[in-house]
């Protein structure tokens, strides 16, 4: 996977999103959107689907940096992690925001970028 990280865990698919969203929380980012896609799913269109979970993640104060630099960034914020059961496994996986530095071409957001990789890594070791 060219545009994220994955990593699939020795622990439930609920003690994964629990296990994310505490690790996300100790790196400063919050969650702000959560779409239980399996849920969505059956509810819109009736179709049976793994468990899989998209959590919007924002870290603030690095939001607010990079959105003082590159106004239009909003398009590709938040920053999703992914918990999603894969036969009978579980795997987290996180977007890599240096992606975005090169569909916007903005030197100013390339370190704003990397320490929001180094989080998100930080996250994924820890799960």
């Amino acid at each position: 996977m060219d545009y994220g990280f994955s990593k699939t865990v020795s622990m439930s698919y609920d003690d994964a999103v629990e296990k994310v969203t505490s690790e996300l929380k100790k790196e400063g980012f919050g969650v702000l959107t959560s779409i239980d896609v399996k849920d969505t799913l059956k509810k819109k269109i009736d179709v049976d689907f793994k468990k899989y979970i998209i959590l919007g993640a924002c870290n603030p104060t690095l939001v607010h940096k990079a959105l003082q630099s590159e106004e239009e960034l909003g398009l590709l914020l938040p920053c999703n992690v992914l918990v999603y059961e894969r036969e009978r496994e579980t795997v987290v996986s996180v977007f890599n925001p240096l992606i975005m530095t090169e569909i916007i071409e903005n030197n100013n957001l390339t370190p704003i970028a990397t320490e929001v990789k180094e989080r998100l890594e930080r996250v994924l070791k820890a799960v």
